[in-house]
């Protein structure tokens, strides 16, 4: 089972570095970029507050490290056309040595879309043009050049030149419509991933094993993986508050004994991938203290 990190996009990119720095001499398997451009909101109303744009961010990362993997979780398919996209891919790509994940998604922050004038479309709208960037993703990153022919995307002879070192650059999608998005992710990603609960992941996985199966692939060439809010602490005082909480999507809560039972039941659902988010960590410190007992007396667990 591999671990990964989530650093927070509100964060300056010193301290940015610095969480991916760790947990690289960690051992960790990936760092995650979130791909937004303002703070979320209950509506269309722009919000200020920085956020650090993926792409360039990923750059500056790739720069700084030698060995922990990079991507986007999840860059949206409504900002970028796909060509450029994959382009900025194949040049991470290149620059990080052959260590880039290119995590797409549908699109879904309103205020994003308002402010910035990018058209969000309605949800088939939006299911309709994911799937033809996927398309184009995948062969841009695979073919010497595409040529497409959609509703949404038109492509003549299009290289994507210098090449990935990578072959395939695996194509991460972050998707959870089990009729149609899943489907795509059967067809043509390497990782599927989703905010899934242990429960839900098993059902996931029963879902996107019947898309691959639908179309001859093997389900175990698609790596699950998934994340989950996490309050690790040997600290009941502190921990007892987080006890209470029950979003929809429930969070890792506990000392690391209890937190290695519950990645224990994400293991048996079928992860292969469990992306720790920095949101919940706290200030860099502790952050970075919280990455360590995580490393130390958790993931050590799970070691193939």
């Amino acid at each position: 089972m591999r671990f990964s990190v989530w650093p927070s996009p509100y964060r300056p990119f010193e301290e940015t570095a610095g969480t991916v720095a760790l947990c690289e001499r960690l051992g960790w398997h990936a760092a995650y970029v979130a791909d937004h451009f303002m703070p979320n909101g209950p509506d269309a109303t722009p919000l200020r507050g920085d956020v650090l744009e993926a792409l360039a961010t990923l750059s500056g990362l790739a720069a700084r490290t030698s060995r922990i993997r990079l991507g986007t979780l999840v860059a949206s398919a409504t900002y970028r056309h796909p060509a450029v996209f994959s382009k900025a891919m194949a040049t991470l790509d290149q620059i990080s040595g052959g260590r880039a994940i290119a995590g797409l998604g549908a699109g879904w922050q309103e205020n994003e879309h308002a402010s910035y004038g990018i058209d969000l479309g309605t949800i088939p709208a939006r299911i309709d043009r994911f799937g033809e960037y996927v398309e184009i993703v995948a062969s841009m990153l695979t073919n010497e050049t595409t040529t497409f022919e959609g509703s949404y995307f038109s492509l003549h002879d299009a290289p994507c030149d210098p090449r990935p070192v990578q072959s395939p650059l695996p194509i991460l999608l972050g998707v959870r419509g089990k009729r149609r998005t899943m489907a795509i992710a059967a067809r043509r990603a390497q990782v599927w991933n989703a905010w899934c609960s242990p429960a839900s992941l098993a059902e996931c996985n029963q879902v996107l094993d019947a898309h691959c199966e639908a179309i001859g692939r093997d389900p175990k060439t698609l790596s699950r993986s998934t994340q989950a809010l996490v309050y690790l602490s040997r600290d009941e005082s502190w921990l007892e508050p987080h006890r209470a909480e029950s979003p929809d999507n429930p969070p890792i809560v506990g000392t690391p004994n209890e937190v290695v039972d519950i990645v224990a039941a994400y293991r048996e659902a079928g992860c292969d991938e469990l992306i720790v988010p920095c949101f919940t960590l706290g200030d860099a410190e502790r952050c970075r203290d919280t990455l360590e007992l995580f490393s130390q007396e958790v993931a050590q667990h799970f070691a193939d």
